[in-house]
């Protein structure tokens, strides 16, 4: 590890420097983090070089296209030496690499804040990263704090820094990055400050371990106490405490190993390291070991730790808790043995004020003397909760129990009705797919939107008999089987892969555009800038499609561009969308999304990605119409972005569970028992005769 103290990680005369610095979560972090310590010097993101990041009531950031460009054009006193990296999973290795290649002579250190990175990814830059001598803390870590220099790298103490962080002389090093604010402002109430918080992260390969941490820790002159929070999974906590029982400068440490209670219960913390995979990852084990290291039990808040001059050397070496409400107790108890002097006069005690309770149930599964009561909801929030129940569903809250009840359809003995509206009004109006619509959405749809609906409806009927689904209803007909059952059989063959591409074009889509204040789908005159958020999607799939083949991993598809049978031409297209895009056309219409499929298609020829233009599929323009009309109720937050996703599946469900009908009738008609089955001279063994 290049780091000989913790001060080496971070320090005041930092320069930080970001990656995909104007995606959402950077942006506000970076703003809450220039207006606190001012260390970061610029940024990057694809297709926003040019652009500054506005920092409000201090100095905008420059933005660059990209890390080599932010490296060259930067003065040498500005170059950055910490590097904290938010790109999407599938774009980290091409960053970390790119960050290596043009910045290793000037960058120390890396806080890849990116969770759920692949284990083959995360393992290659830990090799790249210690060939180039640069320390690299994650992935998944939510950053660090030198509250004495006060600076940090990432989003650790919240928007509001100094209320959790203040000077002191406890070092806190966490598998949650949450839980180092809870810590420190917990800490506070002992008369405890932070000398530094540090997110290990809980990926299931951690970069810089707990050991090489905890190294740093207990060399460091203003840390007198190490507080640890330890999630199940991984063996880091045993190297650890092997390196401790070797190590000379022993300080206490006051650990809490979480995660049992939801192990029985079958319920998970979350992270994606925080998986048990043998005995010596699992919780219990956890707590065993550091109650061995400590050799003492667990703190009991009730229990009197005298004063003899035994009792210093029985907690030494510090000891563990059983809940995080207890920190206070035992740091305080610990000072008090130990004679470590407090940092300030205790604040006032920390309190658990618990607003909801009995998450997913969990509450069943606790020991009585676990069991919360609920707190006081303080103000604003308990304004916002009652405006939030009031405004959701009218003054219902939108779970409860729907045993006997439904919002989608009623009967009151003489009348059905469909979100409202009595089914013989639906009858007279006489259009399937607008009663269709109403009865999925509770909203009715205009002349237009009903037709373009119809449309995608009767497209999902066939792709002809070779097709999974039409295969589904023909296998089943083949075994003499009722048409229910070959229509089950063909929405059997139906799932994310076939047919569902449709509702991953919605959150696609919905991505996209979450940055933009898109009022009105239908109008060509939205104000969006559509030529930007094309080049930046083209340039992000180019760019992590490169990394990934390099990586030897697989990448993300663009869903819904591209046909297996619609592809070999110049430019391709998928008729059945083509009729979509043309009704539009034809009733003077525009739908924003359609379009950018288009000019995106085109925009990935263009830049070399394709050899030619990629058809949008039928999937695609279902999710357009679909995204396009239910675009008012998502702003208005009166349909939630699931259900979107799921009419965009349904639609291709229902449409083909309709033509599989046909094709049950043809092969009852016309087809002979059996005849869907392969015949032996016809089947590959890929196995040896055994025995």
């Amino acid at each position: 590890m290049r780091a000989q103290q913790f001060s080496d990680l971070l320090k005041a005369q930092d320069r930080v420097a970001v990656s995909n610095i104007t995606g959402r979560e950077a942006s506000a972090v970076c703003e809450v983090s220039q207006r606190y310590c001012s260390n970061i010097v610029g940024g990057w993101a694809l297709g926003k070089g040019g652009q500054p990041l506005d920092v409000q009531g201090g100095e905008p950031i420059p933005v660059f296209a990209s890390a080599e460009e932010l490296m060259r054009s930067l003065p040498a006193e500005k170059l950055p030496n910490k590097i904290i990296v938010y790109s999407p999973p599938t774009a980290v290795y091409g960053e970390v690499k790119e960050i290596i290649e043009h910045g290793k002579d000037v960058v120390e250190t890396l806080f890849i804040i990116t969770e759920h990175v692949s284990i083959e990814v995360t393992a290659k830059i830990a090799q790249m990263c210690a060939q180039a001598n640069i320390d690299v803390l994650g992935c998944n870590t939510l950053g660090m704090i030198n509250a004495h220099d006060g600076v940090r790298v990432g989003a650790v103490g919240g928007d509001s820094p100094v209320e959790s962080f203040r000077p002191g002389s406890v070092a806190i090093i966490s598998n949650s990055g949450n839980m180092v604010n809870t810590m420190a402002s917990y800490l506070q109430s002992a008369g405890l400050g932070t000398s530094y918080g540090l997110s290990t992260g809980k990926d299931v390969l951690i970069l810089t371990p707990l050991k090489d941490i905890l190294k740093l820790a207990l060399a460091d002159d203003r840390t007198k106490l190490i507080v640890l929070y330890i999630e199940p999974g991984g063996l880091y906590e045993k190297q650890a405490v092997e390196m401790l029982r070797q190590y000379d400068g022993v300080k206490p440490i006051i650990a809490y190993v979480t995660g049992e209670i939801l192990q029985a219960a079958n319920l998970s913390l979350g992270h994606a390291g925080a998986v048990v995979e043998g005995n010596e990852t699992t919780a219990k084990y956890k707590k065993q070991l550091f109650d061995e290291y400590f050799g003492v039990e667990a703190f009991k808040p009730g229990k009197r730790y005298g004063k003899s001059h035994k009792t210093p050397e029985l907690l030494k070496k510090g000891i563990r808790i059983q809940t995080l409400h207890h920190l206070p107790l035992a740091a305080a108890m610990l000072c008090d043995v130990l004679k470590i002097e407090k940092d300030f006069r205790p604040s006032k005690p920390a309190t658990l004020n618990p607003w909801f309770l009995d998450y997913k149930g969990a509450g069943k599964h606790l020991p009585s003397d676990l069991l919360l009561h609920p707190g006081t909801v303080p103000e604003p929030f308990r304004s916002q909760i009652k405006l939030m129940l009031k405004e959701t569903w009218g003054a219902t809250p939108t779970r409860r129990s729907l045993r006997n009840a439904s919002h989608a359809s009623a009967n009151d003995g003489r009348t059905t009705s469909i979100y409202g509206y009595p089914l013989e009004n639906e009858m007279c109006r006489g259009s399937f797919a607008a009663s269709l619509w109403l009865a999925w959405t509770g909203f009715q749809l205009d002349e237009t939107e009903v037709n373009l609906f119809e449309k995608c409806l009767i497209a999902s009927l066939s792709n002809g008999p070779g097709t999974i689904s039409a295969q589904g209803a023909k296998l089943s007909t083949s075994a003499g089987n009722a048409p229910n059952t070959a229509m089950i059989a063909t929405l059997a063959c139906i799932g994310d892969t076939h047919g569902g591409n449709g509702r991953q074009a919605v959150k696609y889509l919905l991505r996209a555009f979450r940055d933009t204040d898109l009022q009105n789908p239908y109008d060509p005159n939205h104000g969006v800038d559509l030529a930007a958020i094309v080049t930046k999607e083209a340039q992000w799939f180019n760019q992590q499609r490169n990394a990934a083949k390099e990586a030897g991993a697989d990448y993300e598809r663009i869903p819904c561009l591209g046909h297996p049978v619609f592809r070999n031409d110049p430019v391709n297209y998928d008729p059945r969308e083509q009729v979509i895009a043309a009704t539009i056309k034809d009733r003077n219409g525009y739908n924003i999304f359609l379009e950018f499929y288009h000019l995106l298609a085109r925009r990935i020829k263009e830049i070399g990605v394709a050899r030619n233009v990629w058809a949008v599929n039928l999937d695609g323009a279902i999710a357009c119409v679909v995204l396009a009309a239910c675009w008012r109720a998502l702003r208005d937050k009166t349909i939630t972005v699931q259900r979107v996703g799921d009419i965009a599946f349904l639609i291709f469900a229902l449409g083909r569970v309709g033509g599989a009908a046909g094709e049950f009738l043809d092969h009852q008609d016309f087809g002979t028992p059996m005849d869907m089955r392969i015949p032996v001279d016809e089947c590959l063994a890929l196995t040896r005769l055994k025995g």
